[in-house]
């Protein structure tokens, strides 16, 4: 989906900045909007697929539950791609060794401590959910992040507001790294996205103006266990209280859940990996049909 043409010789080009998109749609289809899920940094579309240890992930699961799903690489990852341009050029001797940009790789251990699986590497949470034995299969995952590649507007934002448009309704999930690209999507365009969802980020900080485009549109931030332990975490949802208290004060309906609160214990940073996952995923389920409501109408 998308994609700019950029010129490699006088006769050749090609194209860029595309978004890989799969998706599934069940029979009884019509009466739910699509949910779109965006993986988060060094990962791609995989993590909604399956667990590390087999079992049905997310996007399996919503779709049992008659949503429509579509699971993107986010432009530059995995099967969306990358423009390898300045490379080949570094290579050719046309641009200097300095031009190369930046490569995102997380390590086992710095994914240990971002993930919060533990306070120290290799010895898990008591009470973790994630299915640490099979932990290697997340690690195998992982790949390396070239968003450095991209302009300073993310072409997923634009793509991600046309991929709605042209559902005729959809609601925007972005995870960590991608988990304001639904906030940033919506800022393109908002026409089409009937939703917010937001699991785990570091909540952006944005104008009056831009707050009061995004309180148009339901909203739903969750997060999960073991926050109060990491420094970086605190921050982040430090920062997204705060932008929570912004939207509600400028009349929009978003939902702030820490799923300690409602009962539910040991969710690492990978939710949609836990063994608890589908218990999670029915929290989502039940907010989009409580807040977003089914096509037509019809919230319950």
């Amino acid at each position: 989906m998308g994609g700019r043409t950029e010129t490699v010789s006088p006769d050749n080009d090609i194209t860029v900045d595309q978004m890989y998109v799969q998706y599934q749609i069940p029979q009884d289809a019509k009466r739910h909007f699509p949910v779109v899920m965006i993986h988060g940094c060094c990962l791609s579309g995989k993590s909604w697929e399956e667990t590390p240890d087999g079992r049905m992930g997310w996007n399996t699961y919503f779709v049992q539950r008659n949503r429509p799903t579509y699971v993107v690489d986010q432009v530059s990852r995995a099967r969306s791609g990358f423009d390898a341009t300045v490379f080949n050029q570094v290579k050719a001797g046309t641009l200097p060794p300095s031009s190369l940009p930046s490569i995102t790789q997380v390590s086992h251990q710095s994914s240990w401590n971002i993930f919060r699986f533990g306070l120290t590497f290799g010895q898990p949470f008591t009470n973790l959910q994630f299915p640490i034995a099979q932990v290697e299969g997340l690690y195998q995952q992982e790949i390396p992040d070239l968003n450095s590649l991209l302009p300073a507007d993310n072409p997923t934002y634009t793509n991600l507001s046309t991929l709605a448009k042209s559902l005729d309704g959809a609601v925007l999930m972005g995870h960590s790294e991608s988990g304001f690209f639904p906030q940033f999507s919506a800022l393109v365009d908002t026409t089409k996205i009937k939703g917010l969802i937001t699991l785990e980020h570091n909540c952006n900080v944005f104008t009056d103006v831009q707050i009061k485009t995004l309180a148009k549109i339901p909203q739903l931030i969750v997060f999960g266990d073991f926050i109060e332990l990491f420094p970086q975490w605190v921050t982040a949802n430090q920062s997204c209280t705060n932008y929570v208290a912004r939207i509600k004060a400028a009349g929009g309906d978003i939902t702030f859940i820490h799923l300690p609160d409602i009962g539910i214990h040991g969710n690492s940073h990978m939710m949609m990996l836990d063994k608890n996952n589908l218990q999670v995923a029915d929290v989502v389920l039940d907010w989009i049909d409580k807040h977003v409501g089914k096509r037509g109408g019809g919230k319950q």
